[in-house]
């Protein structure tokens, strides 16, 4: 029966004519029976025989082969059935088979009576819904089904429901991913207990058949790929292949479904050895499986993974046939030769030219077990399955059944190893794929399966070396997208770094492969057994360097970038996730005190890392001016784990530090950073484009500060507590630019740095002090303090939902770090510091949204403005802070007035990082806080009320961190005077602060006032209160005199340098290196400075209680109070948390010093003696008292109020146009408010589309956005004030003979009857009816830029509410509609010309003057050449206006074309847009400013360019009348 059966399958016709198909069933049923009783005997050699023929002729690979081949022959090997009929009958037999004879159904039903399995492993793929229980959770990417998550008990859990991205599976019933308190009832109960042994005969012939029919299926997948000439196989050759194979792989994920007992079965199959060595040799008669076997071949020798025998390392052989091989005992972690490892990484060969100089990189172990590196040697069908898996790009059909079945342990164990053998094929493969995103989440979809659970993970590690492979297989991945770092020394760098521009990194293709490392770093035993081995640290920070400075950026300093390149969203993510992550994964493991050891082998490697770097970029002391890269992981690394080993180690700071030489070359660039960030939002970078701001705003952002700019912070705080603190002092403003800033004179030249960006550039240095200085973040704060400040700072800024919130506090990235969203610290925390508002519905019907808003006890003891600053990605939030801050002040009666921000008592310094504060005790600091006391009293320029604030935070600060006692007795100034040593005699800022300061020797322009030789003011000393007058310090001009004090930040930064590098190598038997150029100046090099002397006599303490007159602006008005109440000095009631504004600040920091120091105490009480004279104090009752500070307080605040509205919005203005968040101002709001005579300047406006300030030009001119339009309205206006009915009739109806328009027509008609047409055109004006309306929205942009504008518009294709090609657009910044651009003629500021002047004079003065001017040539603005671009969009801008109107109402003269014509038209213009201004303002030009409705004038611009465009038409003096317009 079974030879007949077998005739049948292979093609023979019965003899019947006709068998029904149920006849044919019973054939294969009763051959399957025949089959299984036969195999049942004890001697089942002739059974075995002849199922091996049977399915010889069933599973043939010729039959899949010809369905592959094409239908019309698939159908004719098929007998007729169509391209799928011969697999449906193959599929069929092997049913009938499995099942012995029996219904196929009840089969299936009979194995699943005998699961044992306790697992559900339940697979799914994308867009799935699942559930994550995080209390239940051992591994963070644990996920349960539905069902097993709804009979599991999750009540008060921290749970969440999410759409599976890439595919999972369920671990319920797993003990190593999740908590068995968490399992569902089904999995709670170990079953195979109760499951009782599965019969012999039920699974025998699974066992028979399976291997074949799995062999069936790898030869079909062997056949239908075809290795491509050059650009891959083609995807729909792939998926025509894989769409056939369907039904085959659909089987097998069929009987993974069956339980565990079928699982067992196939896990015997695919992993028999055996069985696959018998079945692939390739050996027997069979001409098939000869070919198929020689395509798998060349397959794999085309993998490229293989290397030639040319280009192997240390004598390893060339592989077997079969084989590929990744195991050197060593490989060049930087080496050109890698470059070449891969063919299909030839054309990245040229990024990898200067790799060859880099050291050799060595894996962890010279002895690898060569086996293990041996990945492409298949020796079951499960390792040849996964090939073709990954040969396919993961099909998601095979990975669902490689999948369904890891329930099954030994499978599991073996699929991983199979897994971690094949993945640097995986790394190949997934480079070259064009569908690199959908492979990524397949990997991940198997990879999460395998590597969450930490006993397979660290199994898996100590047999296969999975951590070696890994990294080796990252390092080899990150290789081919190397390029020639241009960081510090760009000809001769040898630094290599990732290019954010390739594929690699803009797709995130590496994400699967980081993903698995970070995942196997959650385990402990994982994670340890890579920090104990040194090799595997070596080379994981030769990864790491290739993106230590990636992404450069190059300040542009001439013309704006033409395309901005989007490359930082690539570098921000690959740090984070390839660097970052990983990093805080080891973080997680060192936390006790026992893990010691691991923190000083990463520090150690770092370092020596880090120095390779400096060595490869050749940096010695100074960055490359003009350029800034936010990527430094290295710095990073090591910052986080010197935090890890004192905060949580014990470990002493000063054992993990290198030397000095070393944390002053680690200091630079964090530094750098922290100063191009106050460059670009000072737009010193506007000409890179927007970009720049966006990595500004991303490197603090919330998802990204915990791994950048706070470890550069920390980095920085550690490198000031243990350098000099001179040096780092004069380091950072140098670094800022402002050294030039930073004399006692009333000019300076700035040899580095525009003075417009002077002031927001010393704002961004004393703030970056601040923030150094009080920031506790790594230096004391619990992680519960850490969480509950940066809730507060967000909170602060504005009211938050609970889900912003979630997003906006930063997370460790680390999932076991503790401190999580949805944790019970996160909700405790924020039912501590917030209120919640309830939802509310808005009059409209929709519903806001719940908020949380800080607790009244927040604002008033916890709202930190320094936390706030370092958080805020837009500045705008600051002030919002200072706003709610504000407010709450003045709802609870606390502070009526404009509060500072609050002065807040820091917590304790853990011990290891005291020596921060030295930077408040340096010398260097005290001169610069000194010199801008001196200078804010003085009314020098670029100094505002926030240097004000930043400097008096800076010195309370110093105060509250000064020794316990110091000596009352006043130090001598002794011995050679050295640079600043003979300003103070200290470095205490308590007795530093009563020294006075006589003279002062500087350098100053020779227009300086300091040098002219009129008679110097009043010398008196005893004249102190002359502080409120405009007196200049005295000048002496003597050169020799010797108590002059001279100020070098740059010179004594040079020599302590200097200093420590000579010690270091004298010490280390070194040659010094010679220095870079540095392109700062020392202060007094330019050539055109000269040599003052100023008279000072002031110290600290002088300063402030002058100050504190100024800014209550009243004479004598510091009284200090220990005078009434001596207890105020004895127990000084300082709150830790104080409000008040700059006189409050000044009150507080005089009555800490006195209470620091008798000798202060006594010195400012001599000081406000001279001031007042000594009168005794009146007796005021508290309630009188109490009622005269509050009105004094009153008064100063709207006093400063008054003086800083012109500061404040000019600053309001810059911001908002560059954060184009608003509209910008009126160009007509006085920017300065206290100028006593206007000061004449050259206009500078704003582009808003390059950003750029400057200047019009007549090679690049300026233009203001206007909208032109025909009007009508004005001829409608009536002489007759008679209001006029409403036409109801015909005899009603209304003609325009009393209308303006009618009246001036026949007045034309009239005069031109009986004079010259030429002689009538200039008497008359036209344009009451269909005259041009000029109206702007008040912002202004280059010509050039508005072209390219509007040519990108014509390129969009989104449909569009105007007309492109008639010149209509909307305002890049405010979007209002406008069709044109009116040019801005290059001139000064102020309108100091004579017919632009605003006047108060008789309008026959002004008639005498208009008659003056016009007889002198050349009076008006009109010499523009007609060669200039600016003269061309004069003319261009007259066409528009021409066009805007019919041609009816703008030709009325008798000749058509005539140049008077024209002139009468543009002079028309001119006056329909004044009588129009005229109506706006209300009938009267000299006052109202404005209209109501915020219109702005164009009026201005109008006036140059009517007179541009007739200059042709002046020549002869016209008769014609200028308009004054105020």
């Amino acid at each position: 029966m079974a030879a007949a059966a077998a005739a049948a399958v292979g093609g023979q016709q019965p003899s019947q004519p006709e068998l029904s198909a149920s006849g044919l069933a019973l054939d294969k049923a009763a051959t399957a029976a025949h089959l299984k009783a036969a195999l049942s005997r004890p001697d089942n050699r002739a059974g075995a025989e002849e199922l091996q023929a049977l399915l010889e002729r069933v599973l043939s690979a010729e039959r899949p082969l010809a369905a592959a081949a094409g239908g019309e022959d698939a159908a004719a090997a098929g007998g007729g059935g169509g391209p799928g009929a011969a697999e449906e009958e193959a599929l069929e037999w092997c049913k009938c088979l499995l099942a012995g004879g029996g219904g196929y159904e009840e089969f299936c039903a009979a194995v699943r009576a005998y699961d044992p399995a306790a697992l559900c492993g339940l697979v799914w793929t994308a867009n799935f819904v699942a559930y994550r229980c995080r209390t239940c959770g051992i591994s963070p990417c644990m996920s349960l089904c539905a069902e097993c998550f709804h009979q599991g008990d999750h009540t008060g859990h921290d749970f969440n429901m999410f759409r599976s991205q890439a595919g999972g599976a369920c671990d319920c019933g797993d003990s190593n991913v999740m908590r068995e308190s968490g399992f569902c009832k089904r999995h709670q109960i170990k079953s195979s207990s109760n499951i009782p042994c599965v019969p012999k005969d039920l699974l025998m012939m699974s066992e028979f058949v399976l291997p074949r029919f799995i062999f069936c299926l790898i030869q079909y997948l062997r056949e239908g790929y075809n290795e491509p000439a050059a650009d891959g196989p083609s995807e729909k050759d792939l998926n025509k292949v894989l769409q056939l194979l369907e039904p085959q792989i659909s089987f097998l994920e069929d009987l993974t479904k069956m339980g565990g007992a079928m699982r067992s079965v196939l896990t015997q199959v695919l992993t028999n050895q055996q069985n696959y060595k018998d079945l692939t040799s390739g050996l027997g008669e069979n001409a098939c499986v000869k070919k198929s076997h020689e395509k798998y071949l060349i397959a794999l020798k085309s993998s490229g993974l293989t290397y030639p025998e040319d280009k192997l390392v240390y004598g390893v052989q060339e592989p077997s046939a079969g084989t590929s091989s990744l195991a050197v005992q060593g490989f060049v972690g930087a080496t050109g030769t890698l470059g070449q490892v891969d063919s299909s990484d030839e054309d990245d060969q040229d990024g990898s030219q200067g790799l060859g100089k880099r050291k050799r990189v060595k894996l962890s172990s010279g002895t690898k077990d060569q086996s293990i590196m041996d990945v492409l040697k298949h020796k079951s069908f499960l390792e040849e399955l996964l090939f073709w898996t990954i040969k396919y790009e993961f099909p998601q059909k095979m990975v669902t059944f490689l999948l369904n079945m890891l329930p099954d342990q030994e499978y599991k164990v073996a699929f991983t190893k199979t897994f971690v053998q094949h993945y640097a094929f995986i790394m190949k493969t997934l480079k070259k794929s064009h569908e690199s995103d959908t492979m990524s989440n397949r990997i991940v979809h198997i990879s999460v399966q395998l590597f969450s659970n930490e006993e397979l993970a660290r199994q898996v590690t100590e047999e296969c070396q999975l951590l070696d492979i890994m990294v080796t297989v990252l390092l080899y991945m990150m290789e081919s997208c190397l390029i020639k770092s241009e960081l510090q020394d760009e000809e001769n760098s040898l630094h290599v770094v990732v290019n954010c521009g390739e594929a690699l990194l803009k797709n995130n293709t590496y994400w699967p492969l980081v993903s698995d490392f970070i995942n196997i770093l959650s385990h402990q035993s994982v994670a340890k057994r890579f920090l104990e081995d040194h090799g595997l640290l070596v080379t994981w920070m030769n990864f790491v360097s290739f993106f230590q400075g990636m992404n450069l950026n190059k300040r542009e300093l001439n013309e704006h970038v033409e395309f901005e390149s989007q490359t930082y969203y690539a570098a921000f993510a690959a740090e984070l996730e390839a660097c970052a992550q990983p990093m805080w994964g080891l973080l997680s493991h060192c936390k006790v005190r026992e893990t010691q050891e691991y923190t000083r082998n990463v520090v150690r490697y770092c370092l020596e890392a880090l120095q390779d770097w400096f060595d490869a970029i050749n940096f010695v002391d100074e960055p490359a001016p003009n350029q800034v890269t936010f990527h430094l992981p290295l710095h990073r690394y090591y910052a986080m784990f010197l935090s890890k080993a004192v905060k949580c180690q014990e470990l002493d700071l000063d054992s993990v530090l290198p030397d000095q030489e070393m944390l002053m070359k680690l200091m630079i660039h964090p530094l750098q950073i922290q100063a191009s960030l106050a460059e670009i939002h000072s737009n010193m970078w506007v000409r890179n484009g927007l970009q720049i701001k966006g990595q500004a705003m991303t490197y603090v952002q919330s998802h990204f500060c915990n791994s950048m700019i706070d470890p550069d912070i920390y980095l920085l705080q550690v490198c000031a507590s243990r350098l000099d603190p001179d040096y780092f002092i004069s380091s950072v403003f140098e670094r800022f630019k402002v050294v030039d800033l930073l004399t006692m004179a009333s000019q300076h030249q700035n040899t580095v740095l525009d003075a417009e960006h002077e002031r927001s550039m010393l704002e961004g240095a004393l703030t970056f002090l601040v923030i150094l200085l009080s920031l506790r973040l790594h230096l004391g704060m619990s992680d519960d303090e850490i969480l509950r400040a940066e809730m507060v700072a967000q909170l602060c800024m504005n009211d938050r939902t609970h889900s912003s919130l979630l997003d906006l506090i930063p997370e460790n990235p680390n999932p076991k770090s503790g401190i999580i969203p949805g944790s019970y610290s996160f909700e405790s925390v924020l039912s501590a510091v917030a209120d919640f508002k309830a939802p509310v519905f808005e009059p409209g019907g929709s519903m806001q949204q719940g908020m949380y808003t800080p607790k009244a006890e927040v604002w008033d003891q916890e709202f930190d403005p320094v936390m706030v600053i370092l958080r805020t990605v837009y500045r705008r939030d600051v002030q919002s802070a200072m706003d709610r801050y504000t407010a709450f002040l003045k709802q609870s009666g606390k502070f009526p007035g404009n509060p500072w921000p609050p002065y807040k008592k820091r917590t304790s310094l853990h011990p290891s990082y005291k020596g921060l504060m030295r930077l408040l005790h340096c010398k260097t600091l005290h001169i610069v806080l000194f010199t801008l006391l001196y200078k804010i009293l003085m009314d020098h320029q670029n100094l505002s009320e926030h240097v004000l604030c930043m400097v008096l935070y800076l010195i309370e600060l110093g105060l509250e961190n000064s020794a316990e006692e110091e000596s009352d007795e006043e130090a001598s100034v002794g011995g050679p005077e050295r640079c600043h040593d003979s300003w103070f005699p200290g470095s205490n800022l308590v007795s530093n602060m009563r020294h006075f300061i006589n003279y002062v020797r500087v350098r100053v322009p020779e227009t300086a006032p300091e040098v002219k030789r009129d008679s110097p003011a009043s010398t008196s000393s005893d004249n102190l209160g002359s502080f409120q007058s405009s007196r200049r310090p005295k000048v002496l001009q003597r050169e020799n005199s010797g108590t002059a004090q001279v100020f070098s930040l740059v010179a004594e930064r040079r020599k302590k340098f200097q200093e420590i590098i000579n010690r270091s190598s004298s010490e280390a038997n070194q040659v010094v290196r010679p220095k870079t150029s540095s392109k700062w100046s020392a202060p007094g090099s330019a050539p055109q400075l000269t040599t003052a002397i100023l008279e000072i006599k002031e110290s600290i303490l002088s300063l402030l209680i002058k100050l504190h007159h100024k800014l209550s602006g009243k004479q004598n008005s510091y009284y200090p109070p220990w005078l009434d109440d001596i207890e105020i000095l004895i127990q000084p009631e300082i709150p830790k948390y104080s409000h008040g504004d700059g006189i409050t600040a000044v009150e507080r920091i005089l009555l800490k010093a006195a209470s620091q120091s008798r000798m202060n105490k006594r010195i400012i009480e001599e000081i406000c003696r001279k001031v007042t004279p000594p009168v005794p104090p009146k007796k005021v009752t508290a309630a009188e008292k109490k009622t005269l500070d509050k009105e004094e307080r009153r008064q100063k605040a709207r006093e400063r109020q008054q003086k800083l509205l012109a500061e404040f919005a000019s600053r309001q203005k810059s911001f908002m146009e560059t954060a184009m968040d608003v509209d910008s101002p009126e160009n007509d709001i006085p920017m300065e408010i206290t100028t006593a005579e206007p000061q004449v300047s050259e206009a500078v406006y704003d582009c808003v589309i390059c950003g750029q300030s400057g200047p019009s030009s007549e090679d690049r001119p300026t233009g203001l956005v206007v909208l032109l339009q025909a009007s009508s309205v004005l001829g409608q206006c009536r002489d007759n004030v008679e209001p006029k009915k409403l036409p109801i009739t015909e005899e009603e109806q209304i003609y325009p003979w009393d209308t303006c328009a009618a009246v001036h027509d026949v007045r034309l008609s009239l005069l031109q009857r009986y004079f010259k047409d030429s002689s009538c055109l200039l008497a008359v004006s036209i344009g009451w009816e269909g005259g041009v309306y000029v109206q702007t929205c008040g912002h202004t942009l280059h010509i050039d830029c508005h072209k390219s504008y509007m040519e990108s518009l014509r390129n969009d294709q989104v449909l569009q509410g105007f007309s492109v090609d008639k010149g209509e657009f909307t305002c890049p910044l405010c979007r209002q509609f406008a069709n044109s651009v009116l040019p801005c003629y290059p001139g000064s500021n102020v309108e100091n010309n004579p017919w632009q002047r605003p006047s108060n004079k008789s309008i026959q003065d002004l008639i005498k003057e208009v008659e003056e001017l016009q007889g002198r040539p050349g009076a008006f603005p009109v010499s523009i050449s007609s060669e200039t671009n600016l003269s061309k969009e004069m003319e261009s801008v007259m066409k528009d206006i021409k066009n805007t109107t019919q041609k009816k109402y703008r030709d009325y003269s008798k000749t058509p074309g005539s140049p008077d014509n024209d002139f009468l038209f543009m002079y028309s213009v001119a006056r329909t847009n004044l009588e129009l201004e005229l109506i706006h303002r209300g009938g009267n030009l000299c006052s109202g400013g404005a209209s109501t409705a915020g219109k702005r004038s164009c009026l201005r611009y109008m006036a140059s360019t009517d007179l541009d465009s007739m200059q042709d038409f002046l020549a002869p003096p016209r008769q014609w009348c200028f308009l004054y317009i105020d």
